[in-house]
């Protein structure tokens, strides 16, 4: 697979990332399967891995998955939440962020954190705080390089001047184009890296969930606005468009999803996950398709005729709690 740098830093990994979070939720694999399938992304190419301290034990299962393969890979993982719980609210003191790094380091089997995220933008922290922990972690030789994830453009700016923002990680997909308006041009500014969650939307842009899917009732997806019945429908228009480019291109719906991502900028490494090893094998197709200059302005011109319905996420969810 082709690698990427992750703006004007010397980080390089895989054009696509596997995101682990889904791995130790509700319906996930077994422990024992979900280490195969890390392991076997590895094997198809992938080096880049994402978690975090709130994503429950995943952190567990991705050091354990990785450390006999530790040297091939790049290794992101996140602070920012009260005891690692997203339901108890932010936490990105001082103190805290060096808590988290060492029982971060523990449970990774590892001696460094290569990309060390602030999990949500903490208003109560001066980022010049936040920012200047990271930075020591760094001058420690326990951290390698700084993130942030969600963060508005000013926020970006900020923390980039005391210590270098090698990565972003937000949400953008065909389905969610919000950070074209300013995080983009933000970052190609400062020549710092976009890591894209969510780049399937949520699995909408499959193709697999219309109007007339039922979810599972421990689907976190029931409580997202944007795929209630009604604005599925209502947003089958975006679905119909991908799928008819990836009949043109002789794709998946995802891998067109995906190949859209890769085209838009050369520092853009969206991460994915999935649980099943035909669908990780499917998004690596990705990879391989190419989008002509003349092929993106169509599919850019369609989108702007199709309206989005609904909210990303419930207004109680919106600041502080857990949105992927």
């Amino acid at each position: 697979m082709n690698k990427r740098k992750l703006g004007k830093s010397e980080l390089e990994v895989s054009a696509l990332g596997f995101g682990c979070m889904g791995l130790s939720f509700p319906n996930a694999p077994t422990k024992e399967e979900s280490i195969k399938l890390i392991r076997g992304a590895v094997e198809h190419g992938i080096t880049f891995f994402d978690t975090a301290q709130g994503y429950g034990e995943n952190e567990l299962l991705v050091g354990e998955a990785l450390e006999p393969l530790r040297k091939e890979v790049v290794i992101a993982t996140k602070f920012g939440f009260k005891e690692g719980n997203v339901r108890f609210g932010l936490d990105s003191r001082p103190e805290t962020i060096k808590a988290v790094a060492e029982a971060s380091l523990k449970r990774l089997r590892t001696d460094v954190i290569d990309l060390f995220y602030q999990h949500r933008p903490d208003p109560h922290v001066p980022m010049q705080d936040v920012a200047g922990t990271v930075k020591d972690l760094i001058q420690q030789g326990k951290v390698k390089h700084f993130g942030l994830s969600e963060a508005n453009a000013e926020t970006i700016r900020k923390a980039h001047a005391v210590c270098p923002v090698t990565a972003l990680q937000s949400e953008y997909s065909m389905f969610y184009r919000e950070p074209e308006n300013e995080i983009i041009p933000t970052l190609e500014e400062s020549g710092i890296g976009f890591i894209p969650f969510s780049p399937l939307g949520k699995g909408f842009l499959t193709a697999t969930i219309n109007a007339d899917v039922e979810l599972d009732k421990e689907d976190t997806r029931n409580m997202l606005p944007r795929f209630s019945k009604e604005n599925r429908k209502a947003n089958q228009a975006l679905v119909d468009l991908v799928t008819s480019i990836a009949a043109e291109k002789n794709a998946t719906p995802a891998q067109i999803a995906l190949g859209w991502l890769l085209a838009q900028k050369p520092f853009i490494v969206p991460i994915p996950g999935t649980s099943k090893l035909h669908r990780l094998q499917e998004n690596i197709g990705a990879t391989n398709v190419s989008l002509t200059n003349d092929e993106l302005n169509k599919i850019n011109e369609a989108l702007t005729t199709i309206k989005i319905v609904g909210e990303r996420y419930p207004a109680h969810l919106q600041g502080t709690a857990e949105r992927k």
